[in-house]
C-alpha cells in the first residue's frame, strides 16, 4: 500500500474503492506506531484482534466507516479489551462495547486499541499518568495536552483516521490545540456515556478528534443518538449522516473576549494570533461583539474550587480513602479536597452556578457564537515538572466553563503562529446548536475571508427527516425569535424570495415586532425577502404549537417556482396593521423605521 496514504475518511474511502484491503491499512497503522517508538500513545494495542476484524470485513458493503481505523481513550469500554482509566489498580476487561463504540463497530470501523490519558480524566496536561507520557506531535518539549492525550496524538501522528476522547472540562479540546487537529465537544447528552468511566457524570461527554471539521461532523452525525440506558442522554434533533453542514445565515454575531478579559498569561503571540483570526471573521461579514468574560471565568472557578471536586471523588468510588496508593500523586492531591465538601456546599454551588449562568446568558443575548482561544498559552513539560498544578489550571481558562454552562464547541486549527506553534480557535454555541458551531468552524478552517462566503458553503439540501420552512420576520437569523428554530436543531439553508404575489404587513403589538405575510387575492403583489430553514420533523410539532394567532403555517410559493411551508397571516390579523410591501422584506422595513 502507499506509505504516504493519509489516514482520513476521504482518503481511505478512495483507496478502498481502488482495491486496497483493510488488513493492509491495519498493518500500516501499527508499522507507523512502531516507527514512532512512542510507548505512551497506546495503553493497549489490539494488533491481532484488529487484523482479524479487518480480514473479516469481506468486500466493501457501503457502510460509511467500512475499514476505517480508530482509537479509543482508555476510559471508554471496548468489548474484550482492558479498561484502566490510566490506573493499574482499576483495570478490568470490558464485557461489552460502550454505546458509541458499538455504533462505530456496526458502521464497519476497526478499533486499534486503547489510548493513554490523565488518570481518571483528571487533568489538561496529559502527563498525569503512571505510564509513559505521549510525545506531543508538534513539539516534544510541549505537553501533549489532556486528559485525552493519547487519542489526540494518535490522530495527529496519522496512526488512525479519528479517535474517541472524553471532555469534562476541556479534555476534548485542549489536546486538539496542542497537536494541531480538530476536537469536537458535543452538547451534553448528544453522545451516550454508557460504557464510559465517569469523571463528573453531570458534565462528561465523549468527544471526537479528527483531521478536519467536515470529518469530525460526519462522525458526530453517525454516533449521536438517544440511549434509554443512559440517564444523562437527551433527546435532541439527531443530525442525519446524509446531512451536509448547514451554511451560516447571512447575519452572524460572534462574541469574543474584550481586551480587558482576554487572558494569555504573557503569551503575546497567542493574543495577536487570536486577534488576527477573529479579524478574518469580521472581514468575512461576521459582526463581532467584544464582551467581558468575567462571569464565565467565575463559572470556571467552580469546577475545582467548588463542590464539583466532590463529584470527581464520587467517580473514583472509595479508592481515595481505601486505596490512595493506587492513584497518581497529582490525581490524589486534586481529589483530596473533595472529601471536605458537604451536601450544603453542593447546593450552595448549584445556586451560585445558576446566578452565573444568568449573567453569562445576558452577556450572550443576541449573540450566535462565542469564539475564544482554545488555550491561553502553551505549556512545556519542564514547566509542569516544576509546578504540576498552575500550568494545568491555566489551560482550562477557556474550557472549564463550557460544560458547566451546557454549551457545545469545536476546536479548529487556525494556522501556525509566527513562532511555528499551532493556532487554535474554539467556536462555542448553545446546547443543541452543534451543527451551527461546526459550520462556523468549517468556515474558519477554510480560511475565513479567503474562502467562499459562509452563506454559500454547502448545498441547501433538506434531509428526509426534515421539513423546509420559510421565515420572513422575527424568526430570521439574528432577529429575536430565531432561537425558536436553532434550539430545535433548525439549520439555515438559504436566502430567497416569494413569487411576486404577496403583501407584507407590520402587525400591531409586540415586542417583538412581527410582520404578517399574505398572498394577494387578486394575484397582484410583490416579491418578499425571506429565509429558508430546515427543521427536524420530530421538532416541528413543538415549534408549531408555539406559533400565536394570527400567524399560521401554510404553503409559500417561491420566486423560482418551488413551494415550501412557511409563515402566513390570517386575514383577521390585519386589522390595524401597516402595509410595508413596498419595502420588499422585513429587514428592509426595520432599517427604514
Amino acid at each position: 500500500m502507499p506509505r504516504d496514504l493519509t489516514f482520513t475518511l476521504d482518503a481511505l474511502r478512495a483507496a478502498y474503492a481502488g482495491g486496497l484491503r483493510p488488513e493492509a491499512v491495519v498493518e500500516e497503522a501499527f508499522a507507523r506506531l512502531d516507527a514512532l517508538n512512542d510507548p505512551g500513545i497506546f495503553l493497549h494495542q489490539a494488533r491481532s484482534v484488529a487484523l482479524a476484524e479487518a480480514r473479516a470485513l469481506g468486500s466493501p458493503d457501503g457502510r460509511p466507516l467500512w475499514g476505517i481505523p480508530y482509537a479509543v481513550k482508555d476510559n471508554i469500554d471496548v468489548a474484550g479489551m482492558p479498561t484502566t482509566a490510566a490506573c493499574p489498580g482499576f483495570v478490568h476487561v470490558a464485557g461489552a462495547d460502550a454505546f458509541v463504540v458499538a455504533r462505530l463497530r456496526a458502521l464497519g470501523a476497526i478499533c486499534l486499541g486503547k489510548t493513554n490519558l490523565d488518570q481518571f480524566a483528571t487533568g489538561l496536561v496529559g502527563v498525569r499518568t503512571p505510564y509513559p507520557v505521549p510525545r506531543n506531535a508538534i513539539d516534544p518539549t510541549l505537553v501533549p495536552g489532556g486528559s485525552s492525550s493519547g487519542s489526540a496524538v494518535a490522530v495527529a501522528r496519522g496512526l488512525v483516521a479519528f479517535s474517541l476522547g472524553t471532555d469534562t472540562a476541556g479534555s476534548g479540546r485542549v489536546p486538539a490545540a496542542f497537536n494541531d487537529i480538530v476536537g469536537l465537544k458535543p452538547s451534553l447528552g448528544a453522545l451516550s456515556s454508557t460504557g464510559m468511566v465517569p469523571a463528573c457524570r453531570t458534565l462528561d461527554t465523549i468527544s471526537l478528534f479528527a483531521q478536519s471539521v467536515a470529518e469530525a461532523w460526519e462522525l458526530f452525525a453517525l454516533t449521536a443518538g438517544f440511549d434509554a440506558a443512559d440517564p444523562w442522554s437527551r433527546r435532541m434533533p439527531a443530525p442525519s449522516p446524509r446531512q451536509q453542514l448547514a451554511p451560516l445565515p447571512p447575519s452572524v454575531t460572534v462574541a469574543v473576549p474584550d481586551e480587558a478579559s482576554l487572558r494569555t498569561f504573557g503569551d503575546t503571540a497567542q493574543a495577536s494570533h487570536f486577534r488576527a483570526t477573529v479579524e478574518r471573521l469580521r472581514e468575512g461579514g461576521a459582526s463581532l461583539r467584544p464582551i467581558d468574560l468575567a462571569p464565565f471565568y467565575a463559572v470556571a472557578e467552580l469546577l475545582y474550587a467548588g463542590p464539583w471536586v466532590a463529584e470527581r471523588v464520587a467517580a473514583v468510588g472509595d479508592r481515595l480513602t481505601e486505596a490512595p496508593e493506587t492513584l497518581h500523586a497529582t490525581t490524589r492531591a486534586i481529589l483530596a479536597p473533595g472529601l471536605k465538601f458537604s451536601a450544603v456546599d453542593a447546593f450552595k454551588g448549584l445556586y451560585r452556578l445558576e446566578e452565573l449562568r444568568r449573567a453569562c446568558a445576558l452577556a450572550l443575548d443576541g449573540v450566535d457564537f462565542l469564539c475564544v482561544p482554545t488555550i491561553p498559552c502553551f505549556v512545556t513539560l519542564e514547566e509542569v515538572a516544576a509546578d504540576p498544578f498552575g500550568p494545568n489550571s491555566r489551560l482550562g481558562t477557556y474550557t472549564n466553563f463550557v460544560n458547566l454552562l451546557d454549551m457545545c464547541g469545536i476546536a479548529v486549527p487556525t494556522g501556525p503562529r509566527p513562532d511555528g506553534r499551532p493556532g487554535s480557535l474554539t467556536v462555542l454555541a448553545r446546547r443543541g446548536e452543534d451543527s451551527r458551531a461546526a459550520a462556523l468552524a468549517l468556515w474558519v478552517e477554510r480560511g475565513g475571508a479567503a474562502a467562499s462566503p459562509p452563506s454559500r458553503q454547502t448545498e441547501d439540501e433538506i434531509a428526509e427527516d426534515e421539513i423546509g420552512i420559510a421565515v420572513c420576520g422575527a424568526h430570521m437569523a439574528g432577529l429575536p425569535l430565531n432561537g425558536e428554530l436553532t434550539r430545535r436543531g433548525g439549520r439555515f439553508l438559504r436566502e430567497s424570495r416569494t413569487c411576486a404575489a404577496y403583501q407584507l404587513f407590520a402587525l400591531p403589538g409586540g415586542p417583538p415586532a412581527r410582520p404578517g405575510l399574505v398572498r394577494s387575492s387578486d394575484g397582484t403583489g410583490a416579491s418578499i425577502a425571506l429565509e429558508v430553514w430546515a427543521l427536524p420533523r420530530a421538532a416541528f410539532g413543538d415549534f408549531l404549537a408555539g406559533i400565536p394567532s394570527p400567524l399560521a403555517i401554510g404553503t409559500v410559493e417561491l420566486e423560482d417556482g418551488g413551494v415550501v411551508k412557511g409563515f402566513l397571516c390570517e386575514p383577521h390579523g390585519l386589522s390595524g396593521a401597516r402595509d410595508i410591501t413596498a419595502s420588499g422584506g422585513w429587514r428592509a422595513a426595520l432599517a427604514q423605521d
